[in-house]
């Protein structure tokens, strides 16, 4: 699964999300990747739970497609800060 078919998954499953990803490695090693994801729905939720809502957008393919996913979650506010 690529980069752009995993931010489109991610931004399409959660409000207002704005996803970046890219290869965690390099482009030879595909099922390890690395995401930057920016939403308010991870108002008031542990970081635990942010990442559930992350994996849960994307489903099976954690599975079957992604092996690692490295994974950064932020409110607006604390990415503006961060």
């Amino acid at each position: 699964m690529n980069p752009e078919d995993v931010e489109e998954r991610i931004e399409s499953a959660l409000e207002d999300a704005d996803a970046t990803v890219t290869y965690a490695r390099d482009e030879h090693d595909d099922d390890h990747l690395a995401a930057t994801v920016v939403s308010p729905v991870f108002e008031d939720l542990s970081l635990v739970d942010q990442h559930q809502q992350v994996y849960d957008a994307l489903g099976e393919h954690m599975t079957t497609d992604i092996h690692a996913l490295e994974l950064s979650t932020y409110t607006p506010e604390e990415y503006e800060d961060a």
